[in-house]
C-alpha cells in the first residue's frame, strides 16, 4: 500500500516480510566512495530525475513495517502530482525489490549448507537493485576485469563529469548521466577519466542504442524469458554473459539470473567452504543445482560474506 502524507511531505510504502531495514542499510553503506546516494544517521538520501524534475528523497524505516520516503527539496519540486508520486514509489519499490516473496528462498536456503548460515546472518536483506537500465549496464561494463575499489572511482568520475548535480545544505547530490548525454561523447572523453578505450566504446555504444530507443528496459522485460533476455543483451558489443546476468539480477530482476563467472562469487564460495583454491565452474554448477530459480539471491547473499 502506498500513501502520501501532505503534512509531513512523506510517501509511505508497506513493507513485505521478511524485511530488515538495518541489513539493507549496512549493505548500502559498504563503500565510502559511493556517489549516487548518501547514508546519514539511518537515512538514505538519493537524487532522482523523475518526471523532468530533480527530486531529493530521504528514506528511512523505524519498524520494518513501513518505509518512509520524505521529499527533501519540496521548494524545487513544487506540486506532487500523481505521476511524480507513482514514479518515486515505483523506483524505491524496485530498488529494494519489495515485490519479491522471499519465503521460498529462505525455505530452500534452510536446507543448504552454504546458504543456511548466510541467510541467518543477513536475514531480511533484499537484493538491492539498480532500477535504471543504463546505469545498470554502465556499472556492469565499468566493473569488468577490475577491482571494486577502482570501479567505484571510475563511476564517480563518470557521474561527476556528466551527471546531474544538486546542492543541498552544504552537500552535493548526483544522479547518473542520461544515455543521451553519454551518446554525445567521444571515446577520448572517457579515456581522459582512465576508462580503457574498449570500455569507453562499449559505454557510448550502449548509450546510443538507448538514446535512439533500440534498447529499452520495457522491450527486454516484454521477452518474459531469462534466456531470451540474456541472448538479446549479449548481442550488444561489450556485453558478455557475466554483464548480461548482472543486469538481469540488478535491473531486470530475474531471480534465476546467475553470473557464474563472477570472481566475487568464487572468492565467497572459497571462503564459505574453507577451500585453498577457488571452486571450478563445474563444482559451482553442481552446488547451484539446488538453488534453481533463486541463483541471483544465492549469489547476492554469498557476496555479502565479502562486501
Amino acid at each position: 500500500m502506498i500513501e502520501w502524507h501532505e503534512r509531513t511531505r512523506c510517501l509511505t510504502l508497506q513493507l513485505p516480510k521478511p524485511f530488515s531495514y538495518e541489513q539493507n542499510l549496512v549493505y548500502l553503506s559498504r563503500s565510502t566512495n559511493e556517489c549516487l546516494f548518501h547514508v546519514d544517521n539511518s537515512y538514505i538520501y538519493k537524487l532522482l530525475r523523475i518526471v523532468d524534475k530533480d527530486v531529493l528523497i530521504a528514506i528511512n524505516s523505524e519498524d520494518n513495517r513501513v518505509l518512509c520516503i520524505r521529499f527533501v527539496n519540496m521548494e524545487d519540486v513544487g506540486d506532487t502530482t500523481d505521476d511524480l508520486l507513482d514514479a518515486v514509489a515505483r523506483y524505491v519499490w524496485e530498488w529494494f525489490d519489495l515485490g519479491r516473496d522471499l519465503t521460498p528462498f529462505y525455505a530452500l536456503a534452510a536446507n543448504d549448507r552454504l546458504l543456511s548460515q548466510v541467510t541467518k546472518s543477513f536475514y531480511g536483506l533484499r537484493l538491492m537493485g539498480i532500477p535504471d537500465l543504463f546505469e545498470a549496464m554502465s556499472w556492469g561494463i565499468i566493473g569488468q576485469q577490475i577491482n571494486l575499489t577502482f570501479a567505484y572511482t571510475l563511476k564517480r568520475r563518470l557521474v561527476e563529469a556528466f551527471g546531474t548535480r544538486l546542492e543541498w545544505e552544504g552537500r552535493t547530490y548526483w544522479s547518473f548521466p542520461t544515455p543521451e548525454r553519454i551518446a554525445e561523447l567521444t571515446p577520448e572523453d572517457l579515456t581522459a577519466l582512465q576508462f580503457t578505450e574498449k570500455k569507453a566504446e562499449y559505454l557510448i555504444g550502449v548509450a546510443k542504442l538507448m538514446a535512439e530507443g533500440t534498447l529499452t528496459k520495457e522491450k527486454l522485460l516484454a521477452l518474459h524469458d531469462l534466456q531470451a533476455m540474456e541472448k538479446e543483451l549479449v548481442r550488444i558489443r561489450g556485453i558478455g554473459p557475466w554483464t548480461a546476468n548482472y543486469v538481469l539480477m540488478r535491473c531486470l530482476r530475474d531471480p534465476a539470473a546467475f553470473p557464474i563467472a563472477d570472481v566475487g562469487l568464487h572468492n565467497a564460495l572459497k571462503h564459505a567452504m574453507g577451500l585453498e583454491d577457488k571452486p571450478s565452474l563445474e563444482e559451482i554448477r553442481q552446488l547451484a543445482a539446488k538453488w534453481s530459480g533463486w541463483e541471483a539471491y544465492a549469489t547476492f547473499y554469498l557476496w555479502r560474506i565479502l562486501y
